[in-house]
């Protein structure tokens, strides 16, 4: 899809960095905002700009949670756009480097995968003449000071880009509070901030979310995760079970010795998933422990005759997948990131693509009672929640399986040659 026109809270992205727009005031920049607003493609066409123009013969980094994230959120759409614009750009998978020239200039733009605390040696050592910082909410706090202390050539910039995340997050209370002293601009995106949504694309993503989520993804705000987590669930939501032929079928497992064990039988029809039938074990509750083996009696018990496509399982349930895999049963190992696999679990139960059937008493008990901590830790409280993590893991790993993206889209040569981006590289 080429987009025709920038939103001006994305112009103002695109050009801050310029002589003519105060570049010179500021050492870094800062995006947060609602997701979809069109702000992570518009940082990485304006920090390459800043660069080529900038700088010759340097080096840069680009950094995600992860390398993957950095390729498919960024560079999947970035790359395409500059050779549209006839600009060369060399990805050097092996090195984890895109090199990138235009106008006799050439620069290198190395990736970095932020994902934990032993992720600041990957940065140690290099010298930079700027940083990106995609999700930098997302990563440890050691790792993005060590991205910022390895940019000491004379001139270098910082770019954040990040979703809301609590208002007791290191990042709000460090950068963008203090802003103004760290010579930072900040920029709030909105959804509307973006053109390329339509109206029903805007009021899609505003049923889709719910609760804290709904102020931080669509909204934009720093708020703090309480009360319930799926709020919105009411008892009229679960359905009967369907009448009739399914297409398909996969099963989710939150494995437990000591702690409830739960599985979940889930059945497709028209895109829409049904969990028709649940098996939950409390071994408190029933004064006894049940082995391995009891487990896969009772997942098989669970899916009778019918063949499931997967068997979702929490990857840390190591003795219970070595034992279904022994049965021959399609295991796949959870995604369990939490909170993704929260807001996606209540996307899919929001749009009804996801359906808890009338006859999965303890899904619908725990459903009831899942809530935050209280503090602002954006964490769940670990109780009533074993029906509630197979249904993530399921939400997760299965129907969405990292699937959450943007599509490539195309600005046009007409992107350099309007905003004067070719004069300043003949200069």
């Amino acid at each position: 899809m080429k987009i025709e026109r920038f939103s001006p809270k994305q112009l103002r992205l695109l050009t801050w960095w310029l002589p003519s727009s105060g570049g010179g005031r500021y050492d870094a920049v800062i995006c947060d905002g609602a997701v979809r607003s069109g702000k992570t493609m518009c940082m990485g066409l304006s920090f390459v700009m800043w660069a080529m123009c900038s700088f010759d013969g340097r080096h840069f980094g680009l950094c995600g949670k992860t390398i993957a994230s950095i390729r498919r959120n960024m560079l999947g759409e970035l790359l395409p756009l500059l050779r549209e614009m006839g600009w060369s750009c060399r990805d050097q998978v092996s090195r984890n480097a895109v090199v990138i020239e235009q106008g006799g200039r050439s620069n290198t733009f190395y990736l970095f995968g932020g994902r934990d605390e032993g992720s600041r040696a990957l940065i140690q050592g290099v010298t930079l003449a700027g940083v990106l910082l995609d999700e930098a909410a997302l990563m440890p706090r050691s790792f993005v000071e060590q991205a910022a202390a390895r940019c000491s050539v004379e001139g270098a910039k910082l770019w954040f880009n990040c979703n809301p995340e609590s208002p007791s997050h290191w990042f709000y209370r460090e950068w963008i509070l203090k802003a103004s002293e760290r010579r930072a601009l900040y920029l709030h995106f909105r959804m509307s901030d973006n053109p390329t949504l339509s109206k029903t694309m805007l009021a899609r993503y505003s049923r889709m979310y719910s609760g804290a989520f709904y102020r931080r993804f669509v909204l934009g705000e720093w708020v703090q995760a309480d009360g319930l987590v799926y709020g919105f669930f009411d008892e009229s939501m679960a359905q009967p079970v369907p009448e009739g032929k399914f297409g398909r079928y996969a099963v989710s497992c939150d494995y437990g010795t000591v702690n409830p064990a739960s599985f979940g039988l889930w059945a497709e029809r028209e895109g829409v998933w049904y969990r028709i039938d649940e098996f939950y074990f409390d071994s408190r509750r029933e004064g006894r422990q049940m082995t391995d083996g009891e487990y896969v009696a009772a997942l098989k018990e669970l899916i009778g005759a019918r063949k499931v496509e997967a068997v979702i399982v929490d990857p840390s349930a190591a003795s219970f997948i070595e034992a279904l895999t022994r049965e021959g049963l399609p295991v796949v190992k959870a995604d369990n990131d939490v909170l993704r696999g929260i807001r996606l679990t209540a996307e899919l139960l929001r749009t009804g693509r996801l359906v808890i059937c009338r006859n999965c008493a303890d899904a619908l008990r725990e459903i009831a009672l899942y809530s935050w901590e209280p503090g602002g830790t954006d964490r769940p409280v670990k109780a009533n929640d074993h029906a509630m993590d197979d249904i993530r893991y399921f939400a997760a790993s299965f129907v969405c399986a990292r699937r959450d993206g943007f599509a490539a889209r195309s600005v046009g040569r007409s992107l350099s040659d309007n905003m004067g981006w070719r004069s300043l590289m003949e200069k």
